[in-house]
């Protein structure tokens, strides 16, 4: 624990440092591409973002290895200290359009387990944080474990086109819960599911996604695993749910009905 707060220490004060940079950078006119299609953006924020956080972590903790959304992505197994996985703007296309509802998010692991996770709402100035052993945090403020309440007593977050599609029976998911909700970033779903404010959140996430809220999210005996039941391997691209203990056997046993 003593070592989790010592990077901590460091790592803590560096999305104070890089909020200006997003909050002013927006105003000053965005550098937009399409990645793989023009609803899977990336802005030169996002790129500079992730290169201010490569940066850092160069200088404080140089023998890292660094899986980032936006540069080089090295192998876990390779990583003889800390790994690191970078998302330096989630909810890009909110980033652009609506100029909040994002995060950026780090996540930490030594010899492939969890130290910190970090989920920072730019707009709010708000960081989650936390680990094994630790518990989560807002700020200072300590939460507490969302209470294990089951699917039909709470909202879910979902992904639009998986619930558009009704990919494995989601919309019988949906209406077997208090109604769903999207929004269009994974930080600020998990986000809801840490608060209590959702029963779950579900979608198709690539490891600098759900990297973060995972080990956040797990620190409050929150289930996340694929909707299959199986376990995160922390590099790949995944069906991931996040829920309560309840809500999570609830919602993939609806998911797997023929």
């Amino acid at each position: 624990m003593n070592e989790q707060l010592a990077i901590h220490q460091v790592v803590s004060q560096w999305f104070r440092q890089v909020r200006p940079q997003i909050l002013a950078g927006r105003k000053q006119g965005l550098e937009i591409e399409n990645k793989t299609s023009r609803l899977d953006l990336v802005t030169n924020i996002d790129k500079e973002t992730e290169q201010f956080y490569r940066q850092q972590i160069r200088q404080h903790f140089p023998n890292s290895k660094i899986l980032g959304e936006e540069g080089a992505k090295e192998d876990i197994n390779s990583a003889e200290e800390l790994f690191w996985v970078i998302d330096p703007i989630d909810g890009t296309m909110n980033f652009v359009k609506q100029g909040r509802s994002f995060v950026s998010m780090l996540a930490i692991y030594h010899k492939q387990q969890p130290v910190l996770g970090y989920i920072y709402d730019v707009v709010a100035d708000q960081l989650y944080w936390g680990g094994p052993g630790l518990g989560v945090y807002c700020d200072e403020e300590k939460l507490s474990e969302p209470e294990n309440i089951s699917l039909k007593e709470g909202l879910l977050g979902v992904n639009g086109p998986m619930i558009m599609s009704n990919y494995r029976n989601l919309q019988t998911v949906v209406k077997q819960s208090a109604g769903a909700r999207i929004y269009g970033s994974a930080g600020i779903e998990f986000i809801h599911v840490l608060r209590g404010q959702c029963v779950g959140y579900l979608s198709h996430l690539r490891p600098w996604d759900y990297a973060a809220g995972s080990i956040l999210a797990e620190s409050l005996n929150l289930v996340v695993k694929t909707i299959d039941g199986n376990i995160l391997d922390v590099v790949s691209s995944e069906d991931v749910l996040v829920a309560t203990k309840r809500a999570f056997s609830e919602i993939t046993a609806l998911m797997a009905a023929k």
